[in-house]
């Protein structure tokens, strides 16, 4: 949405444009978190009036947009080495490392399908490694989503706080070990589940969280790969 403009509010003016946006926006982001991230604030960060942005972006959610593809331009995909579990567990380790890197980041891609040219190569990249790997197209589709909410999801419960005495700057893991101390005094009678499990509920780091729950979500495509190949087999024996 353009028309054309004068003075200082014209889209000809030094420096505004959508690329100049989105990095101030980058900038906002990072100091501020995406809480912080308005159109006023962006405007000031870049030194003129708000409804310049107008110009660029419609809103705050299309200003997300093009943010959710900006910040997967310096995400790297893994080197094809090793079988299709090996690449895809590197695939989900170093979009957790990319997510956790950059100030709310998940916050901001979390549920958006932003058809950008950073997340394009990085998508053409994996659905091709899945095709190769022997998955059916439309299961390689489904993993391509399985995997980024995965990611995604961990990466906003592991960046949330385990309570308000964390949210006020308490140690996260002075928290979990008191949340497991007040589970041991739970009575057993009643709770003999979590009076047991007490330290193996709170124990684990998240990076142990992480790479159990990959591996489990590693186990299932092993399973679903095979399934598919034997169906394949089998059609290919009755013709």
């Amino acid at each position: 949405m353009a028309v054309e403009g004068k003075g200082d509010d014209s889209p000809q003016q030094p420096g505004l444009t959508r690329q100049a946006l989105v990095r101030a926006a980058l900038r906002v982001l990072e100091r501020e978190g995406v809480g912080g991230l308005s159109m006023r604030r962006l405007a000031s960060e870049l030194g003129v009036k708000a409804p310049s942005l107008y110009w660029h972006v419609r809103n705050k959610e299309e200003l997300l947009d093009l943010l959710t593809d900006e910040l997967m331009a310096d995400a790297q995909a893994p080197p094809r080495e090793g079988d299709w579990r090996e690449q895809l567990r590197e695939y989900c380790v170093r979009y957790r490392r990319h997510l956790l890197g950059k100030r709310d980041a998940a916050k901001v891609v979390a549920g958006r399908l932003v058809p950008g040219p950073h997340l394009l190569r990085l998508m053409e990249d994996q659905l091709g490694r899945l095709r190769e790997a022997g998955f059916a197209d439309a299961d390689a589709a489904m993993i391509n989503y399985l995997l980024g909410a995965f990611v995604q999801g961990f990466v906003l419960q592991e960046l949330g706080p385990l309570s308000a005495s964390e949210a006020m700057g308490a140690d996260r893991r002075e928290v979990a070990t008191a949340a497991g101390e007040q589970l041991r005094r739970l009575p057993p009678e009643t709770f003999p589940h979590l009076v047991a499990l007490a330290g193996d509920l709170t124990g684990p780091s998240m990076e142990a969280r992480f790479s159990f729950a990959l591996e489990r979500v590693l186990d299932g495509l092993s399973t679903l790969l095979e399934q598919s190949s034997g169906v394949r087999e089998e059609g290919t024996s009755h013709e």
